[in-house]
């Protein structure tokens, strides 16, 4: 997968994407991330990428002819593959990420990014040249460069081949829509807390109830309403009434 950044500020990105997963993805020819400056597509001695809005307000609005230049130049590099090319703009209005849409991003060979600045964007980018637009939460930050980070963080580790192991990404909480069964590794006793048996018992029957009960039971304490939207089995539906009547004898018990 080939991944352009468009920002006002290229080394934020050079120390996240050199670690680990990321890194051996890059070397492994699996991901390749350029960084585009937007200045560098901007015609005035200052390199002005900003301008005062129309119709005055406070702050400062991003430009389009730099932001147009540089996805044109980036297309065509692209060439042929450049008609359904996806150009995503972080942005608070945008629709909320989730992993369905990691999932779905995943599937695209070429990915172009824009990291809004200041009010935003001048919003012909918005109507002409953006294809989406992405939210990583209901606040504000300094920058699209943040969330940019998020959005390709949990994209690349879907590419299949990046994290080695195909169940791993399979596994992950909200995978499936729900949160994931809680991990344990050595040793099977720290300070007086012990692993769940079931999980040192060597059967995996029992084991993969165990993390499917767990599953259901982290979801519904943690995030009620992810199980809305779950595709449930009728023993999870099962054990989902079983915990909610528990959970409310205990309310009851407390109160009385």
């Amino acid at each position: 997968m080939r991944i352009d950044i468009l920002t006002l500020f290229p080394p934020m990105f050079e120390v996240p994407f050199s670690f680990g997963i990321f890194q051996r993805a890059v070397a492994g020819g699996l991901v390749s991330l350029n960084t585009v400056d937007i200045r560098d597509y901007t015609h005035d001695k200052h390199h002005t990428a900003d301008d005062y809005p129309y119709g005055g307000g406070a702050g400062m609005v991003l430009k389009p002819e730099p932001i147009f230049e540089a996805v044109e130049a980036i297309k065509r590099d692209a060439g042929p593959e450049a008609d359904d090319l996806p150009v995503i703009l972080l942005t608070p209005q945008g629709r909320p990420f989730s992993q369905s849409i990691a999932r779905e991003l995943s599937g695209h060979r070429h990915l172009v990014f824009i990291c809004g600045h200041y009010e935003g964007v001048d919003e012909r980018v918005c109507e002409h040249l953006v294809t989406d637009e992405i939210s990583i939460g209901d606040y504000v930050l300094t920058g699209g460069e943040l969330p940019a980070m998020v959005v390709i963080d949990a994209v690349v580790r879907l590419i299949p081949g990046v994290l080695g192991s195909e169940e791993s990404p399979q596994e992950d909480s909200h995978a499936d829509g729900l949160l994931e069964y809680p991990q344990y590794t050595r040793p099977a006793g720290f300070r007086g807390w012990t692993v769940p048996e079931v999980l040192l018992s060597g059967n995996h029957a029992r084991i993969a109830k165990w993390r499917r009960e767990q599953i259901i039971k982290r979801t519904l304490e943690r995030r009620p309403e992810l199980l809305d939207k779950a595709s449930l089995g009728r023993e999870d539906k099962q054990l989902v009434k079983r915990l909610t009547t528990e959970r409310s004898q205990v309310n009851k018990d407390r109160e009385s």
